[in-house]
């Protein structure tokens, strides 16, 4: 009896008996590539690195991700959500307590050990490479300061909602990330009294 040559596999290409199981595998290895790239940094971090922690073959990363810069964007993005929902919070109220809603909300993530953990994975990847860092800005530009900037009122609206991110994102830097003390180390609640004024004046002051 001659036997019969089963046809060749696309690879990367999930199985038809395995494509209900496929937002599994997905969800898995996006589960994977951040805490690989939370432990390793973008740089030491591989496709196959991901797949070994994720336990698929290296092709069905490609497959649902691509390269892994677009792997890392989509980390990015899932890591940074609960900071982009930022416009919808900050402009909610009194305009005048605009600068102490945004440092409150975005301290309030830093401070949540659960949300800051792969939130310092991401800044310090994007400090030590620069394909993670044009990542970061792509995704913070525009769906974070192009959003703040839009509800500013001003000529100089993307100049001032920069601004007024850069003051947030440097206290966080040296508080969480390089732990310079006494700010390491200082009362959240201090930390926003003192920012949010000048916060607030880079986004409302004429």
């Amino acid at each position: 009896m001659t036997g019969t040559t089963p046809a060749p596999r696309r690879r990367g290409r999930p199985p038809r008996a395995e494509s209900a199981a496929a937002p599994a595998a997905r969800d898995r290895i996006l589960a994977a590539a951040r805490e690989e790239f939370s432990e390793r940094g973008y740089e030491k971090t591989s496709v196959r690195g991901i797949a070994k922690a994720a336990g698929v073959d290296p092709a069905l990363v490609h497959h649902y991700f691509g390269t892994k810069e677009q792997v890392f964007q989509e980390a990015v993005e899932d890591v940074f959500a609960p900071a982009l929902r930022a416009p919808d919070v900050i402009f909610e109220g009194a305009p005048e307590e605009i600068g102490e809603r945004f440092a409150r909300f975005l301290f309030g993530i830093w401070e949540n050990p659960v949300t800051r953990t792969p939130l310092l994975a991401v800044m310090r990847s994007a400090v030590n490479n620069e394909v993670a860092a044009s990542v970061l800005r792509r995704l913070v530009a525009s769906q974070l300061l192009r959003r703040v900037a839009a509800q500013v009122g001003f000529p100089d609206a993307e100049l001032r909602a920069e601004l007024a991110a850069s003051q947030l994102v440097g206290v966080a830097m040296l508080r969480y990330v390089i732990k310079l003390e006494p700010l390491a180390s200082a009362d959240v609640e201090v930390i926003v009294q003192r920012i949010a004024p000048v916060v607030q004046g880079h986004l409302t002051n004429p």
